[in-house]
């Protein structure tokens, strides 16, 4: 044995309280009370913007020609005329509002449903089909997103005009049957989404395209499908400058152009206030429960598959 021993240095104390370095995986990182404050506060801001309006329109709802104009128009009136004011919008010139309303619930139904499906099945074709002029056809689509819709009305009126559809129905369902957004968000979608191995798989076990796609392309794609949906739903309830180039008898209106056609009247009957108002609430509660009613579709469907 050696006399003496080796000194060994003292091992360096890790103190408990130093930072580790951060996982790319931390769930804290961003959430600082400071973010915290400015996105809370920006999310207020926004919600104050939409919300106000419509609690505009419920409260001008309850009010008498005399009280709109004579009350403070963010509080309700001592006399809440709001059931008069409602049964007189469905019950003036035979119920016309009612024709309106079942006129936007077509346009806008009917539209809608099947702008989402043809939507769905361009984008699903793009995305999962190899095709000479794909590219090409897809960038046509992008053009399509850049045109608004009212510089194309005045050709769509010259075209149905001669071809007889000026005036019906079809002149105001037909336009709404395209949406160039809804078939290039479906034709992201399907190619981030819908793996093509499993689509390999259900030809192997002798299952059709239309099949395929009605079986799995469809259920994999209800995320991108409620979103085009409510798009095209909101898009085509709130359309007002078609139908007032297509239309001109006013048992087609939809309930945009019958509403307008009431304020454009309120200058010589002041009684008309109370029919618009009544009429703009009752024009957006099938918008407010499409968005409570689908939003668990769209929920389910963004956390389907998700990894717990």
């Amino acid at each position: 044995m050696t006399a003496t021993l080796e000194q060994r240095e003292p091992t360096p104390t890790i103190s408990l309280s130093a930072r580790a370095p951060r996982s790319a995986h931390d769930r804290s990182a961003g959430r600082t009370p400071g973010m915290r404050i400015l996105v809370t506060s920006i999310l207020v801001v926004v919600a104050v913007y939409f919300l106000v309006p419509v609690y505009w329109v419920v409260v001008a709802a309850t009010k008498t020609t005399q009280d709109l104009f004579a009350t403070n128009g963010f509080w309700f009136a001592g006399d809440v005329a709001l059931w008069h004011n409602l049964t007189e919008v469905l019950t003036y010139d035979d119920g016309i509002f009612l024709r309106w309303f079942l006129n936007s619930v077509i346009y806008a139904g009917v539209g809608a449903l099947l702008a989402t499906y043809f939507a769905a099945a361009g984008g699903y074709a793009l995305a999962k089909y190899e095709f000479r002029g794909r590219g090409f056809v897809f960038g046509l689509v992008l053009g399509g997103v850049l045109v608004p819709g009212t510089a194309t009305a005045l050709p769509l009126f010259l075209l149905f005009s001669e071809l007889g559809l000026a005036n019906t129905y079809w002149a105001v369902l037909l336009p709404s049957l395209v949406s160039p957004f809804g078939l290039f968000l479906c034709r992201i979608y399907a190619d981030a989404t819908v793996d093509g191995a499993l689509l390999e798989a259900a030809r192997l076990d002798g299952a059709g395209e239309l099949r395929i796609f009605h079986t799995v392309g469809l259920r994999i794609l209800t995320p991108a499908l409620v979103t085009v949906f409510l798009f095209q739903l909101v898009g085509i309830w709130n359309n007002y400058f078609l139908p007032l180039v297509m239309l001109s008898d006013d048992r087609l209106y939809p309930i945009t152009l019958g509403l307008n056609t009431w304020r454009s009247q309120t200058d010589r009957l002041p009684e008309f206030y109370e029919l618009t108002t009544g009429g703009v609430l009752l024009s957006v509660i099938p918008l407010a429960i499409a968005m409570i009613v689908l939003q668990r579709f769209w929920r389910g469907g963004l956390t389907e598959g998700a990894v717990k």
